[in-house]
């Protein structure tokens, strides 16, 4: 399962149709807390995160990511890509950033590296 943490409804709709028309299922995420509180259930196979979101953004996940004992390729998209947002997050395994708008067999690719690397 693929968990999709974006918190533009248009973004998380477009990816589950990728992503299901590639074979893979989802779980979408308005916002980066209720990410969080749903991997005391289910842990997906890799995690599509949004660096910028209200409240509980990309960057507040990896921090709880790291703290965690859980670790699970990150795929970052951002429609702001910034040299510090790349500096910021370097460090923490990331298995990709991609600028908004994604070419979608991009991602795909991306996707199925992230997870023979996981």
């Amino acid at each position: 399962m693929i968990a999709v943490v974006d918190d533009e409804e248009p973004v998380r709709r477009a990816l589950r149709r990728l992503l299901g028309s590639a074979g893979y299922q989802t779980a979408l995420f308005p916002s980066g807390q209720e990410f969080l509180d749903s991997l005391a259930g289910r842990r997906p196979d890799c995690i599509i995160l949004d660096l910028h979101m209200p409240n509980v953004d990309g960057f507040a996940v990896l921090e709880e990511l790291a703290r965690s004992s859980l670790r699970l390729p990150v795929i970052i998209i951002t429609g702001y890509e910034k040299p510090e947002a790349r500096e910021r997050i370097d460090h923490r395994g990331i298995s990709a950033f991609l600028r908004k708008p994604i070419d979608g067999q991009h991602l795909v690719d991306t996707i199925q590296e992230a997870l023979r690397c996981a």
